[in-house]
C-alpha cells in the first residue's frame, strides 16, 4: 500500500506507519517534492488472501508458554492492537509489521480438512489445542468465513480438548460447540482485556471488542458452563498498569475463574510502532514509559530470555507481580490456566484424509 499515512494514522487502525518488513533489501522514504497530491484518504479497506498451508497445528516447546499445540486460522490481525507481539510475524510473508498486519490478512479455507488429516495420523498424541495464540481467531471476517467454528466442530466431533483466547464477542455464537465440550472438560475461554478507558482502548486496540461487552461474554459463558479466565494484557507501565487490580475484579465478579498478567513485549518492529503511538498519543509521558519499559528488561526496551520476557525484572516489574498475586488472591482467582483439560476422551476422526489428496 502507499507509504502516505495520516499523521494521526488512519480511522479504525492502530499502527501510524507501514515500515518495510526486516526482510526486504530494498526501503524507500517517503518526501514532499512540492508536487500536488491527491487529499490522503481516511481509511483504508481490509485485503483477504488465501493461506496455502500444508498443515495447520503449530508446535512449541516454550517454557513460557502453557501448551504445546496451538492453531491460527488467520494471520494478521483487524483488532488493530499497537502492542501485538505477532506484529514481526507479518514479515514473512513480505508484509509491514505496520498497517499491512492489520489490513492485510490471510487465511486457512482448508484448515478443517487439514485438521483431520492431522488428528488422524497413527501418530498422533492428544495434548490440548490454543486456538488463537498468534492472532485472534474471531476476525471480523469470521462472521462470514466460519474457518475458526469448522475447527471447533473437528475438535467436537473428535472429543478433542482446546482453549480459546480472544479480544472478541463473536465467540459467543460456537456457544452451541464450546458448552457441551466445556460439559465434557474439553473447552475453556481465556478474555483478554486492557483497559476499560474508552478512549484509551480506542487508541490501544481500535477493532476489538468493547472490554464491558467482553465481561458480558464472561457472564454468559459462566451461565453456560463453560470455564473462562481473564487475562490482563499488557501491562504497559504508566499507561494502563493502574487498571490492574480493576481488571481483575471485574472479571470476577463476571464469573471468570483463573487470571493471568503479561507486561508489554516489543519485539522487532513492534518497538518503533509502539514508540511512534507514544509520542503521537502521549508525548508527554513517552519518555517516562519507555524508561520503565527499559528498567523492566535491564536496560534494553525488551527482552528474550525465557522467564523475562513476558514478566520482567526489577523492582517496578516485580511491585506489578505482587499486585496481580495480592489482587487474585483477595478476589479468588486462580493464577493457572484453570481446570486441566481431559485428554482421555480423544477419538481420531473416521475420515481424516478427505478432501486432501493425500
Amino acid at each position: 500500500m502507499s507509504g502516505r499515512i495520516p499523521p494521526d494514522g488512519f480511522k479504525g487502525r492502530g499502527a501510524l506507519a507501514n515500515p518495510a518488513n526486516r526482510f526486504d533489501r530494498a526501503h524507500t522514504e517517503s518526501i514532499d517534492d512540492g508536487w500536488f497530491q491527491d487529499e490522503l484518504p481516511s481509511g483504508v479497506p481490509t485485503e483477504l488472501r488465501i493461506d496455502t498451508a500444508r498443515s495447520i497445528i503449530a508446535r512449541n516447546d516454550s517454557p513460557d508458554i502453557a501448551f504445546e499445540q496451538s492453531i491460527n486460522p488467520y494471520r494478521g490481525c483487524e483488532h488493530g492492537c499497537i502492542f501485538c507481539y505477532a506484529r514481526p510475524s507479518h514479515a514473512f510473508l513480505g508484509l509491514s509489521p505496520g498497517i499491512d498486519f492489520e489490513t492485510r490478512l490471510t487465511y486457512k479455507p482448508d484448515a478443517a480438512a487439514l485438521l483431520r488429516h492431522e488428528l488422524s495420523r497413527p501418530g498422533y498424541v492428544c495434548r490440548h489445542i490454543m486456538l488463537g495464540s498468534n492472532t485472534d481467531p474471531y476476525q471480523p471476517v469470521e462472521k462470514q468465513l466460519r474457518i475458526t467454528r469448522s475447527i471447533l466442530e473437528v475438535l467436537a466431533e473428535t472429543r478433542h480438548p482446546v482453549m480459546i483466547t480472544t479480544r472478541s464477542t463473536l465467540l459467543l455464537r460456537d456457544l452451541d460447540l464450546l458448552a457441551p465440550m466445556a460439559a465434557q472438560g474439553l473447552a475453556s475461554v481465556v478474555y483478554s482485556i486492557t483497559t476499560f478507558d474508552h478512549d484509551l482502548k480506542r487508541k490501544l486496540e481500535p477493532r476489538s471488542a468493547a472490554s464491558l461487552a467482553r465481561l458480558a461474554a464472561i457472564r454468559e459463558l459462566r451461565a453456560a458452563g463453560v470455564p473462562v479466565g481473564v487475562l490482563a494484557a499488557p501491562m504497559i507501565p504508566a499507561v494502563n498498569d493502574s487498571e490492574l487490580e480493576e481488571i481483575l475484579q471485574r472479571a470476577a465478579e463476571a464469573g471468570a475463574t483463573n487470571a493471568g498478567y503479561v507486561l508489554l513485549r516489543l519485539p522487532l518492529e513492534v518497538a518503533d510502532l509502539f514508540r511512534q503511538w507514544l509520542d503521537t498519543h502521549m508525548p508527554e509521558r513517552a519518555a517516562h514509559v519507555m524508561s520503565l519499559m527499559r528498567e523492566t528488561h535491564g536496560g534494553k526496551e525488551s527482552s528474550r530470555a525465557f522467564g523475562e520476557r513476558m514478566r520482567g525484572s526489577g523492582s517496578w516489574a516485580k511491585l506489578l507481580r505482587d499486585r496481580f498475586r495480592l489482587a487474585c488472591r483477595k478476589h479468588r482467582l486462580d493464577t493457572g490456566y484453570g481446570v486441566a483439560p481431559d485428554t482421555s476422551l480423544f477419538r481420531p476422526p473416521r475420515s481424516g484424509q478427505m478432501g486432501l489428496g493425500f
